[in-house]
């Protein structure tokens, strides 16, 4: 789906002679950087309390390498296990994962350490502007932050939710993929090389942490299948009509007229407000985020605003409310011809956590013509959107990572328009599918889970998938998919909704070169409308034409991203479980 093009830069051919020396050095010096990171890095904490499995015949004298025959990556769980930080060898699975959770760590700093580097050094010569390099900082952020919440769930461990250890490794896990997508039409090719060795090195500690604890943690599935059969595997309408995750102060919040809400922050392009650009009030936000001050709460009036905003991973717990869809319209036009990472074309994205967005308008305007143009990402964990709509072509809604939900809310595109690797579902939205350029055809989703140690993948429950009016009259004639799979291991269910005629009697077509068709898990369930017919579906092994009721409950608020346990929190409405 994510094609990246390469954009051609100026510069002078003197400033790249300067450069190119600049970078051997660099390069040479973060080389001895990493080896010594590495050596430096502090002696690992001692053991946590777990429910891991001890490991069988471990002891002193074992051999300290039987751990690491059930990882992906057995070479680097060796590696690990040979370096300076190992004093001892582990003597359950838990005391692995913990080692390799803080060696996940030291690597991180190392790969952020390089990106950083690299990125200042070849900022002034304007070779890259816009690139991926930037992306990898931003995400080595992102990911660091996501251990940190590993080891100090492992220090003080929680009951209230089987998902999040699972959920923060998977994050950042999409952080090093991504990262990688970004780089590939990297300017500068040096630093390309050793900044990707680098990071795919790291996904592979990370990507065996999360195989360590989905698969070793005796208690996480029995725990789990706990937590769905509590909701008691039917429809369960909260009082007010959100999921768990949301306290009652955000329900109240979601609900309350904009005369009730009291924002810290009032937008208006009059000047009625505290400020005139939505990117004055984040900077106040920001600020009052650091200091503690909970949700912040922006209240965007009727207008549209020319701007591309990034909520930043250190700022959480803020809440966007606009005058309703149509009024307020937030529009950019970045796109991946026009130069940008898929990952930064968005006009707005919102990595904190906690993120919940209601009565806005979201546009890419570039137009098909321009291929990848995001109007909205979400890597923000337990995010909330709410009555909102999402216009876009390709790649128009960017469910980037992490737990989300979408309510009330209209999707609009043509190509891959819902893509990401986040645990999502939608509930209750209509999705609209655009006409796409002469000679393509149209794919509603493009999940991305790279792992099946990964708790991600797109669930569609309740909706409506129809033809937007510009694609009505030709829709016949263009060949309209309910997804494709971007990786090998993509997961995807579409139930209770609404297909209309549109949909192409196979349903989903695979991706180009792609034939790991007995990986992927897609599945339909109980829909409905001339769309839904499943006797023309397609016969792959991945592919469950009729799912039962209980494996379409784990695709459910409650089942899937635990919504019974925080979206009650936010005032948005949910079922937890099925309908009838």
């Amino acid at each position: 789906m994510i094609k990246y093009r390469m954009t051609v830069f100026h510069a002078q051919r003197g400033n790249i002679l300067v450069i190119i020396p600049l970078a051997v050095f660099l390069i040479f010096t973060e080389f001895l950087f990493l080896v010594g990171s590495v050596e430096s890095l502090p002696t690992v904490l001692p053991s946590l309390p777990t429910h891991f499995s001890k490991i069988p015949g471990a002891s002193p004298r074992a051999d300290i390498f039987s751990g690491c025959r059930r990882t992906p990556y057995r070479a680097a769980c060796e590696s690990m296990l040979s370096s300076k930080l190992i004093s001892a060898p582990p003597q359950t699975l838990g005391d692995l994962f913990h080692h390799s959770v803080q060696f996940s760590i030291g690597k991180a700093n190392s790969a952020r350490a390089l990106a950083y580097n690299l990125s200042h050094s070849f900022e002034t010569s304007h070779i890259l502007l816009n690139g991926g390099m930037n992306d990898c900082l931003e995400l080595l952020d992102d990911s660091l932050d996501q251990l940190a919440n590993v080891v100090n769930h492992q220090r003080k461990p929680s009951p209230s939710s089987t998902d999040d250890v699972q959920t923060w490794l998977s994050a950042a896990l999409t952080n090093q993929v991504t990262c990688l997508k970004s780089l590939e039409n990297y300017r500068f090719k040096i630093g390309k090389g050793v900044m990707d060795a680098t990071v795919r090195d790291l996904s592979h500690f990370i990507s065996n942490s999360l195989n360590l604890y989905v698969s070793s943690n005796q208690n996480y599935h029995e725990a789990k299948k706990s937590s769905i059969s509590s909701t008691g595997g039917h429809r369960r309408l909260m009082s007010d009509g959100f999921p768990s995750w949301v306290s009652a102060a955000e329900r109240r919040l979601l609900r309350a007229s904009i005369g009730e809400i009291e924002a810290s922050a009032v937008v208006a392009k009059d000047g009625s407000g505290t400020h005139e650009t939505i990117g004055e009030a984040l900077a106040l936000a920001a600020s009052l985020a650091v200091g503690g001050y909970g949700r912040t709460v922006v209240h965007v009036k009727a207008g549209t605003y020319h701007e591309n905003l990034n909520i930043r991973t250190d700022q959480n717990n803020l809440m966007l409310v606009g005058d309703g869809k149509g009024q307020t319209v937030i529009v950019g036009d970045r796109s991946n011809d026009g130069g940008w990472t898929t990952f930064r074309s968005a006009t707005f994205a919102a990595m904190g956590d906690g993120f919940i967005a209601r009565d806005i308008t979201f546009v890419n305007s570039a137009g098909p013509a321009k291929h990848q143009a995001v109007a909205l990402r979400i890597g923000s964990d337990k995010s909330v959107i709410f009555r909102c709509s999402i216009l876009g072509y390709q790649d128009t809604l960017y469910t980037y990572s992490k737990r989300q939900f979408y309510r009330e809310t209209d999707i609009y595109g043509t190509i891959d328009f819902i893509f990401g690797n986040s645990a999502v579902v939608f509930q209750n939205c209509n999705i609209y599918v655009r006409k796409p350029l002469p000679g393509q055809d149209n794919f509603i989703t493009a999940q991305g889970r790279n792992s099946p140690d990964e708790n991600t993948g797109i669930s569609i429950h309740n909706c409506k998938i129809a033809a937007a009016s510009d694609l009505k009259p030709v829709q016949s004639k263009v060949a309209t998919y309910l997804g494709r799979p971007w990786f090998k291991h993509s997961r995807t269910v579409i139930m209770q909704s609404y297909l209309d005629g549109l949909i192409h009697p196979a349903g989903w077509a695979p991706w180009p070169g792609s034939s790991a068709f007995g990986k992927l898990y897609y599945g339909e369930y109980k829909n409905k409308g001339p769309g839904a017919s499943i006797s023309g579906r397609v016969k792959w092994p991945g592919y469950h034409a009729s799912l039962t009721s209980a494996d379409a409950q784990s695709f459910t608020v409650a089942g899937f991203i635990a919504g019974h346990l925080w979206l009650p929190s936010t005032g948005v409405s949910f079922d937890s479980g099925l309908f009838g």
